[in-house]
């Protein structure tokens, strides 16, 4: 096991990673930008180092000093999170270069699967099912109009080293091919220094399920289970569920095989998630992500496994310790997002922290590195706790859901904690009748 690890990443999920590592007796090592000094997670680290100014360039992702704090600490192993350096190949790469451990999966994975085209290619030669689109690059507008033409309108242009909802524009007939076109690789260049785009059907109603699995170094890959993370507004999650209220348990474990064969096949280690639409029974792959997720924390309260802890096991060359079988699905869980932001105009809304009370009680558990007096900053994602739910059923999940909300007390900030309110009211989320376009529609009523 390791001796120190340093954990690069800010806020609740640095925290998550200490009290992993503090369960298993793992000295941690903060860092932190000079805006972050009085931030909980470096409060609670058993050493910490500064590594810049606010900016996140100069601070999060400045990987030199992320190696010298490292080095300076006697930190043996580093965890990315999420965000930031946690996809960053030439990031794994260096961690090893300088003789101490990655713990997430190689440089190799995250540079195939960073890139959404050859991710594509990929998941296609081991079996698993794509959207309908191009086979590669889409390199000009008259290729993009011949796969338009033969997927059918409306279709989907899409960055090759996307993410977050960024490059992508929606061409819905062929008169619009062109600026969608044009617009989807200047995002794509800006955002990504890369304008390389590809193209899918743009699917009117699908879901967005996505499947979490853990594979160590000795062969042995697993699944746990799929969550639901339909609810989003300009591709950027809301609130998720596990399980997903649209899948049968056979429908389920039918996915599960399929990730869990081709992702053996592929060599893959540590965590992982694929994300796939669903629509009239059928699942389509969309991307993979090599890295912990934000919601990672459903899926532990249905599974009841630490999935961080396997993370650093896996990465220490532990082996899992169980087989498929041996994992159980009990219940139903629920995850808010909370956003210091405005509930209607979803404007950024950093400042002090005047008052903060978590809701607790059976089945309620908050990841948050809030306290009252802590002021937010502006430089950073807005996203201030995550509140999960658990119960036998989804309807109890939903009504324990709607008490935890209640109790929420976050003063000086405007949060999303309303818009959460008026979303488990909402008759459509209570049928579980919702796609990943409902949530754009229910904030404008």
């Amino acid at each position: 096991m390791f001796r120190k690890i340093l954990i690069a990443n800010r806020g609740e999920i640095a925290l998550r990673i200490q009290r992993a590592c503090r369960e298993l007796g793992i000295p941690t090592v903060a860092v932190h930008s000079t805006a972050d000094a009085e931030a909980m997670h470096v409060r609670l680290a058993d050493e910490s180092v500064c590594i810049g100014p606010p900016s996140p360039r100069e601070s999060y992702l400045n990987i030199p000093a992320i190696l010298s704090a490292a080095t300076i600490t006697g930190a043996d192993a580093i965890h990315p999170g999420y965000g930031f350096l946690s996809e960053n190949a030439n990031f794994a790469d260096m961690v090893q270069a300088h003789g101490l451990t990655f713990i997430g999966p190689s440089a190799a994975h995250i540079r195939m699967m960073g890139d959404k085209i050859q991710a594509k290619i990929a998941m296609a030669s081991l079996g698993v099912p794509l959207v309908p689109g191009s086979a590669g690059e889409v390199i000009d507008l008259d290729q993009a109009a011949k796969v338009a033409d033969e997927i059918g309108y409306p279709v989907l242009i899409k960055a090759a080293a996307g993410g977050g909802g960024r490059g992508m524009k929606v061409a819905s007939s062929a008169d619009g091919l062109e600026e969608a076109w044009r617009l989807a690789r200047a995002e794509a260049r800006s955002a990504f220094g890369n304008d390389a785009v590809y193209i899918e059907k743009y699917l009117d109603r699908p879901r967005h399920i996505e499947m979490q699995v853990m594979a160590d170094s000795h062969g042995n890959v697993v699944h746990f289970g799929e969550r639901d993370c339909s609810l989003q507004r300009r591709h950027q999650k809301l609130l998720e569920e596990a399980g997903s209220p649209a899948l049968t348990a056979a429908e389920r474990n039918a996915l599960g095989g399929v990730v869990t064969s081709g992702l053996s096949k592929l060599g893959y280690r540590n965590a992982g998630t694929l994300e796939f639409l669903y629509q009239d029974g059928q699942f389509a792959f969309i991307e993979m992500n090599t890295r912990l997720q934000v919601e990672h924390p459903v899926t532990e309260m249905v599974c009841g496994i630490d999935l961080v802890r396997e993370q650093i096991r896996i990465a220490a060359g532990e082996k899992l310790g169980y087989a498929q079988k041996d994992v159980r699905f009990n219940g139903h869980a629920i995850e808010c997002r909370i956003n210091a932001e405005d509930p209607v105009t979803f404007a950024a809304s950093p400042g002090k922290v005047t008052a903060f009370h978590a809701p607790g009680g059976l089945g309620v558990r908050v990841d948050s590195a809030l306290y009252a007096g802590y002021t937010v900053p502006p430089y950073y994602d807005s996203m201030i706790a995550k509140l999960i739910v658990h119960a036998p059923t989804r309807i109890e999940a939903i009504a324990r859901m709607r008490r935890a909300l209640a109790e929420f007390v976050v003063v000086g900030v405007k949060t999303s904690l309303p818009l959460h309110q008026r979303i488990v009211e909402a008759p459509e989320f209570i049928a579980g009748d919702y796609t990943i376009h409902w949530l754009e529609n229910f904030v404008g009523q």
